[in-house]
């Protein structure tokens, strides 16, 4: 897939935060070739990325006028620049350019205006206009490949899903959602999920403290028994959670005594629910003041 990538039809990053390092990489990692990569970041930290020649590093758009019009742009910078951001780019791109936003909360419609403010005419295009847009969700164990990112791109064929389901699947899984709308449901579920289980974590070592482990062994107890219980997941991907759960809990025991806890009605899953929903209507609310 990354051979369709060259110097005559390169691909852009823009933005090479913790997000866009961990793209690239997992991009170079995968078969991209450095001469075909071309990165735009006001910062212009080029240790970041040491494979990526020097010359195909910019901090704006006119420092880009040697390179091609790029195959396809992934816009990795933060939501709240991308208003100054897109106007630029635009005059970079072409009108077979495909264009990846992982910005949180953008939507597509908000990337389209963006991208025809940098145009001559000035005049945004619906998205049946500039179909070739799609936008994404990763989330930050994209920094050590075991991301999980949303996709969404309802005007763009087969070839772009597949294209853009590789360069996201540089750094984990991903899944093609229908509906844009339930982009901010993607967010608040495996978006901040991470922050959820680094709770619990926490929660859990506190626990342990509180039964009377000192706080080394209870952090190693908290933390490995998490990763230890996503690598037994990962490893039958068929095999439901609640499976995996009833196979570790016998009748009457120990285990079957903290679930009573957890399980309890007014307990965890209504916790869960009410926190997924929360954040789900934070990101509505986010994308409305755009």
């Amino acid at each position: 897939m990354f051979e369709q990538f060259s110097p005559d039809m390169p691909l852009l990053l823009v933005g090479c935060g913790r997000m866009g390092q961990a793209l690239a990489a997992g991009w170079l990692a995968r078969g991209l070739t450095s001469d075909a990569l071309w990165v735009l970041d006001p910062a212009c930290d080029r240790s970041a990325l040491p494979d990526v020649p020097g010359e195909h590093w910019a901090a704006s758009p006119e420092g880009l006028a040697a390179m091609s019009v790029p195959r396809t742009a992934v816009i990795a910078v933060k939501p709240q620049i991308m208003g100054t951001v897109l106007p630029g780019l635009a005059a970079l791109l072409g009108p077979e350019t495909l264009v990846i936003s992982v910005a949180a909360g953008t939507t597509l419609a908000s990337l389209a205006a963006g991208l025809s403010a940098g145009t001559v005419s000035g005049t945004a295009p619906g998205l049946s206009d500039r179909p070739r847009l799609i936008r994404a969700m990763p989330n930050t164990p994209a920094a050590v490949g075991q991301g999980m990112t949303g996709l969404v791109g309802p005007g763009c064929d087969a070839g772009d899903k597949q294209l853009a389901g590789a360069l996201m699947g540089a750094v984990g899984k991903t899944v093609w959602i229908a509906d844009e709308a339930l982009m901010d449901s993607v967010t608040a579920v495996s978006g901040s999920g991470p922050a959820y289980v680094f709770y619990f974590v926490e929660c859990l070592a506190a626990a342990a403290r509180d039964v009377g482990l000192d706080p080394e062994s209870a952090d190693l107890l908290a933390r490995q028994t998490v990763i230890g219980a996503a690598c037994l997941m990962d490893a039958d991907p068929s095999k439901p959670a609640a499976t995996l759960r009833d196979e570790v809990t016998s009748p009457g025991g120990t285990t079957a005594a903290a679930l009573d806890v957890l399980m309890a009605a007014d307990s965890l899953a209504p916790l869960v629910r009410q926190a997924v929903r929360a954040a789900r209507d934070r990101g509505r609310a986010l994308a409305g003041d755009d």
